[in-house]
């Protein structure tokens, strides 16, 4: 089941709509998908999601994180405001992530849906864990969580490609942030990759954003990544 047209997920990490759709008029037909999170869809809503699922698949990186219920409603309206793929936490426990794969196998009778788990944030790293995870390195959070969504019955998940040599063992449909070309600065994320490290080593796709909104030939720059996949 294809999820992506291609493996790179531009993530639209502006303020506006108006700037979010100059940026789809000049690539949306190079990208594989597109990302938007609370940033466009806390201000524009589900007209947004809908229209520009009609220009490339998109992802809804709300990051749910709450309990059963709730989190459910969130995804259900996700989808049916034109998601493709929709993140939540695997902190959120087995009960939650159970009752959300019996909804994506729902879904997936009406259209191609993924439902992707986030581990661990790519931002974070050893040093900045809030206290109480300290007792673990970055690669056992992962570890465990990832363990965790595979009991659950979900196939999705998002994590940093420093994790992949491991969970490559479990036939995840693994989605990788903190994407950088080699000329790039890692800036904010702190586990960072690049595109043809992570797919030689296991991602069925990539999210850029920086490396693509800052170019000056976005075009160049995809095509460039998709080379190098």
């Amino acid at each position: 089941m294809t999820f992506v047209r291609n493996p790179v997920i531009l993530a639209l990490d502006v303020d506006t709509i108006e700037d979010a759709r100059k940026i789809l008029d000049h690539v949306g037909d190079m990208i594989g998908g597109v990302k938007v999170g609370p940033r466009l869809v806390y201000k524009y809503g589900a007209s947004l999601v809908q229209e520009f699922s009609e220009i490339a698949p998109v992802f809804v990186d709300n990051k749910y994180f709450d309990i059963p219920s709730t989190m459910e409603s969130a995804v259900r309206a996700s989808f049916q405001a034109g998601a493709t793929l929709v993140t939540v936490h695997a902190l959120a426990g087995l009960v939650a992530l159970t009752g959300l794969a019996a909804l994506e196998i729902e879904l997936n009778r009406i259209r191609p849906f993924k439902i992707l788990a986030v581990t661990i944030l790519t931002s974070w790293e050893n040093s900045s864990f809030p206290e109480n995870f300290h007792s673990w390195t970055v690669e056992n959070h992962v570890r465990s969580l990832s363990q965790l969504v595979y009991r659950s019955g979900l196939r999705g998940l998002v994590c940093s490609g420093h994790e992949l040599e491991f969970l490559s063992q479990k036939d995840f449909f693994k989605v990788v942030p903190g994407i950088r070309l080699s000329s790039d600065e890692a800036q904010d994320q702190k586990r960072v990759m690049t595109p043809k490290q992570a797919m030689k080593s296991g991602a069925q796709a990539l999210v850029v954003g920086r490396t693509i909104l800052k170019s000056t030939q976005p075009r160049q720059t995809i095509l460039e990544i998709l080379e190098s996949c």
